[in-house]
């Protein structure tokens, strides 16, 4: 191994079929895919790291900074494979998990049953204590029922503990005295409510915290064993892991706050679709992350992704804060269908990766977005099905006319064009979703599209929403994986404070947001330097009566009575951009204080891409592609071999390891220093 280099930097993303790895060293980018190894996932991490170590010639000892993305905590949510947890909370909430907020899963299905509680009936416990809406104790905690709780939790042998009282948020003293008691009598962990989500509204507080003392063991276990086989090999760079906000934290938070990696995966690729962009100057984008059985999209604006603490995971709608993501079922294998009605459906069912598309040679029998893909000539089988797999294009054809050409009444060609044309306008309404829903003109972003099958529809859609510009990474297929390498630490602080924005007293506000600064230089402190922390101030508002509100950022400096009419203003306009409309004579309610500090991570810079050749170079055939319907002579470029700088117009295929980049007729494109294809759109 060579040592006279510098020092390596890793990101690690754990899929559900494939965990990638990425390290950059002097520049130089080395990508490997292995597959994910279900079950323990840290083996799929290790396989990856010593494949990556040996083509890019790196020690161990060498590894100056490591950051994963996992799914485990995702997994066992959709699983529900967590530990046994119990709750303890106010007399008189035991069911509030139960009740929720009523919402029916389908409201026209009288059957419809609503997800199981995180913690069950009989591992729900009460204790009488009450606060009031400001945190002053109008009943104090009764110890006897403590130590009751603590008796009966030791008999039932659970691992875990959430415990969540009325009102915690404004007071705590009533959760540290359980939590005090609780840990010395039994061996279980416990998560306070007034840590995980010190925020207003029951249900969520209650069942994000319940969601976390369940995920804790989980990750406790997962951390533990990979930290322990990245340091037994050497590796001296601390583990850092993604959050679902866009943000890494070190692994002992990760440990302690579990509920804040759900989104780890998909939140590290809106960062690394951000960063490309904002390599270019391009700071509002439209992120497009397009695999096998699903598509996520996101929005980032002067550079940041959007975030939000109303999605959901799984069936549960956690509140902490994560990037908002809006995922549908539409990938590459989704399965196309007709329906009672004739009419052509696209997912959301997939064929997922085994037995896969028909085209995959696998056993599969329903077509799928990629079988479409390769009838019309936007793939070759033999650059992106592995040796193992023997495409029978007969097979393909076969499977459409069965299944969509037949009961439509189209030709094969005609019936690939409209599968492809209803997965894209199932994307189109998705993309609206998270541009023009909520105030945002698409004419306005550029579209980030990656993934293995984003690129193959990007075009499209962008033209159909008067996109201007597609960009496509070199890395498209690891994006996430890179995206790890750039992001920075994030810790996340917030304290509801409900009370009218009239009667709010600026030096209140002002303590808030200097205790959370005080907190989050302590952890900063060692990760970063003082001239690299940022700490972010924000307030959430809402009109009096309204039951959701708008996080505003505030100004700078100290917070006094010109800065909170500063405020005001901005919620005004936040909520005009947002819902068409503001009603600047109704008043304002201060809901919650939030602060971000933010430890500003060093991005690595990559080696340029080659400006050798000419784009006629990178030319490795023709073929005919359909576009609308229509045939097209179009050229196939191989995109390894496409210099920075270079342009050439469409149509065109552009073919590369990881994805597959489809170009329009009448479409210009050109090629980055950065290796990015830039895809002008016409509409």
């Amino acid at each position: 191994m060579s040592n006279d280099r510098g020092g390596t930097r890793l990101g690690v993303d754990v899929g559900g079929t494939f965990t990638d790895v990425v390290s950059v060293r002097d520049g130089e980018l080395h990508v490997v895919k292995t597959a994910s190894t279900k079950g323990s996932p840290d083996e799929g991490v290790l396989d990856g790291l010593e494949e990556n170590r040996e083509i890019a010639d790196y020690d161990y000892p060498e590894v100056e900074f490591f950051a994963h993305g996992t799914t485990v905590t995702t997994n066992a949510v959709l699983e529900r494979n967590w530990a046994e947890t119990a709750l303890v909370t106010t007399d008189g909430f035991r069911d509030v998990l139960e009740i929720g907020r009523q919402a029916r899963p389908d409201i026209y299905d009288f059957e419809a049953t609503k997800p199981e509680p995180v913690v069950p009936r009989d591992r729900r416990f009460e204790v009488r204590e009450r606060l009031d809406g400001r945190g002053n104790v109008r009943t104090p905690l009764s110890t006897d029922d403590v130590q009751e709780v603590a008796a009966d939790l030791a008999a039932a042998n659970v691992d875990s503990v959430a415990v969540s009282l009325l009102f915690a948020f404004e007071n705590a003293d009533h959760e540290r005295q359980i939590r005090d008691v609780l840990e010395s009598e039994i061996d279980a962990s416990v998560s306070l409510s007034s840590e995980v989500l010190p925020e207003m509204r029951e249900y969520e507080r209650t069942l994000a915290t319940s969601l976390n003392a369940a995920l804790k063991p989980v990750m406790d276990s997962y951390i533990g064993r990979l930290e322990d086989a990245i340091r037994e090999r050497g590796i001296p760079a601390p583990l850092r892991i993604m959050q679902s906000n866009g943000g890494t934290i070190d692994a002992d938070w990760a440990r302690t706050r579990p509920v804040n990696t759900l989104l780890s995966g998909p939140a590290a690729g809106v960062q690394g679709a951000a960063h490309v962009a904002s390599l270019r100057g391009d700071s509002d984008v439209i992120t497009m992350d397009m695999g096998g059985t699903s598509c996520d999209i996101s929005l980032v604006q002067n550079g940041e992704p959007i975030i939000s603490t109303e999605l959901e995971v799984g069936d549960y709608p956690v509140r902490v804060p994560m990037i908002s993501i809006h995922t549908i079922g539409a990938g590459g294998g989704s399965i196309a269908w007709v329906d009672a009605g004739n009419a052509l459906r696209v997912g959301p069912r997939s064929a997922g990766a085994d037995p896969g598309p028909v085209c995959y040679g696998r056993g599969g029998e329903e077509p799928t977005v990629t079988d479409a893909h390769l009838l019309l000539g936007r793939l070759e089988p033999d650059r992106f099905l592995s040796d193992e797999l023997d495409a029978d294009i007969d097979r393909v054809e076969a499977a459409v006319e069965e299944h969509v050409a037949n009961p439509l009444g189209l030709s094969t060609t005609a019936a690939a064009q409209g599968i492809l044309d209803v997965a894209n306008s199932n994307m189109e309404r998705a993309l609206r979703v998270v541009s023009v829903e909520r105030g945002h003109d698409p004419r306005d972003f550029g579209l980030v599209a990656f993934g293995g099958a984003g690129p193959l529809h990007a075009t499209a859609l962008a033209r159909e929403l008067d996109i201007p510009r597609v960009f496509v990474p070199r890395t498209a297929g690891v994006l996430s994986a890179l995206g790890l390498l750039v992001t920075d630490i994030l810790h996340d602080f917030s304290t509801s404070m409900v009370r009218r924005f009239d009667d709010v007293d600026p030096a209140d506000i002002e303590a808030a947001f200097e205790s959370f600064e005080g907190e989050g230089r302590d952890r900063l402190t060692g990760a970063v330097s003082e001239d690299q922390m940022v700490l972010e101030r924000s307030l959430d508002l809402r009109y009096v009566g309204q039951s959701f509100e708008l996080t505003v950022p505030t100004p700078d400096g100290r917070m006094d009575a010109e800065a909170l009419a500063t405020i005001r203003e901005r919620f005004h306009d936040a909520h005009e951009q947002r819902y068409g409309h503001s009603s600047k004579d109704e008043p304002v309610e201060l809901v919650t204080v939030r602060l971000r500090a933010r430890g500003v991570v060093d991005a690595p810079t990559l080696s340029p891409a080659t400006t050798e050749g000419a784009p006629t170079d990178a030319i490795r055939e023709e073929r005919t592609v359909v576009f609308g319907g229509d045939p097209h002579n179009t050229r196939i470029y191989e995109r390894s071999n496409l210099p920075a700088g270079g342009s050439f117009e469409g149509p065109a295929i552009v073919e590369g390891s990881e994805s597959t980049v489809v170009i329009r007729p009448d479409q210009h494109v050109s090629v980055d220093e950065f290796g990015t294809i830039v895809v002008e759109v016409s509409s």
